[in-house]
Formats: structure tokens, C-alpha cells, sequence
């Protein structure tokens, strides 16, 4: 009865095992990975309707008299791009523990994507029509809305990575935070060069 009760009493004491992960991917960036997966796929359906408006309809684009801005959304792409570069040197930067490195990183990088949000919306104020205005207006502001709403929030991870940032919340051994917020910046960047490359220059 005493061995029993001592064998009881030194597995209460004892920590759970450490979880087993069938895959060298944490389960947090593998769920960042199948959530955008899941937001391709909606992309995806609007760039349908834009190839059935554009080819199998045959509509002008842009339809007369309207005309796209396309050297702001090329400044715009480049502040976008840019910020990819530094959300990267962020996240380098917190691996090599260099805080100075990381909290530089994620300022600029939310810097540059507020200034790309905020010239979109200046973009929209001047672009001289509107989602009423015939088929090829409707898919231009559901394609550029539906990723500025995705800007937006990156911004607000980026605001929240960025507030952590300054309060020593991350360390080399502890940036997962940075990792899984890095990965969503960068789907919007290179969601945003398919965009422009669709709706401004094709």
C-alpha cells in the first residue's frame, strides 16, 4: 500500500510530456499558413469575376473616359515592397538579439503601410469614379478594397507586434510573434504586386 500510494503521489508531481508535433512546422505558423491559404482562395474568387468581366465580357479596361493612377499605385508598390524588407530585417534582427534592430524594423515597416493605406485612400478621393460606375469601377474597388482591408489589418498586428516590441516582450529564444506576423505582411505585399499587376498594368 505505501509503494502505491508513493507510485500516486509521484505522478501527481510529475509535468505533463511535452507535446509531439508530426510536423518541424510549429502549430501556430502552420495555422498562419492555412489561414492564408483560406484568404487566396477568397482573392481568388474576385479575380475570377475579373477575368469574366475583362475576357469572357470583353469590357475596356479602364472604360472610357476613366483612367487608373498608375504611377502612384508604382510609388505605392515600391513603399509596399520596401516594407517587406524591413519587416525581414525585424525579424533577423530579434534572432540575433538585437532589439534595437527589431523595434527600428516593425516602426518602419508600419510607418510604410500606414502611408500606403493612407494614399489608397487618396487614390479613391481623385480616381474620378465610382463602384456604381459599370462593371470594370465595381471589380477595381472590390479587388483594391478587399486588399486595403487586408492592409488594415496587418497594420493592426503590426501596431500590437510593434507595442510588445518596445515592451521587451520578445528575445531570440521567444519571437514567434514576430515570425507569425512577418508571414502575414509578407502574403499582403506580394498579394498586392499580383493586384497591381492585374488591375494597372495587364
Amino acid at each position: 500500500m505505501a509503494a502505491h500510494a508513493e507510485q500516486l503521489d509521484h505522478g501527481v508531481h510529475e509535468h505533463p510530456p511535452e507535446p509531439h508535433y508530426s510536423s518541424r512546422i510549429s502549430p501556430s505558423i502552420l495555422g498562419m499558413f492555412l489561414f492564408i491559404g483560406s484568404e487566396i482562395m477568397l482573392f481568388g474568387a474576385f479575380f475570377t469575376a475579373y477575368f469574366f468581366v475583362r475576357v469572357v465580357a470583353g469590357t475596356a479596361w479602364p472604360t472610357p473616359p476613366f483612367h487608373l493612377p498608375v504611377f502612384v499605385a508604382l510609388i505605392n508598390t515600391c513603399i509596399l515592397v520596401t516594407s517587406s524588407f524591413t519587416m525581414h530585417w525585424a525579424l533577423q534582427s530579434i534572432k540575433r538579439g538585437n532589439v534595437f534592430g527589431l523595434r527600428a524594423g516593425l516602426l518602419l515597416t508600419f510607418l510604410m503601410g500606414l502611408t500606403f493605406l493612407v494614399t489608397q485612400g487618396r487614390e479613391y478621393s481623385r480616381v474620378g469614379f465610382a463602384p456604381k460606375d459599370g462593371a470594370f469601377a465595381t471589380i477595381f474597388y472590390c479587388l483594391t478594397g478587399l486588399h486595403g482591408a487586408h492592409v488594415f489589418v496587418g497594420l493592426s498586428i503590426l501596431l500590437f507586434m510593434t507595442i510588445r516590441a518596445f515592451r521587451g516582450h520578445f528575445s531570440p529564444e521567444h519571437h514567434h510573434g514576430v515570425e507569425i506576423g512577418g508571414i502575414y505582411w509578407h502574403f499582403v505585399d506580394v498579394m498586392w504586386i499580383v493586384v497591381y499587376l492585374t488591375v494597372y498594368i495587364l
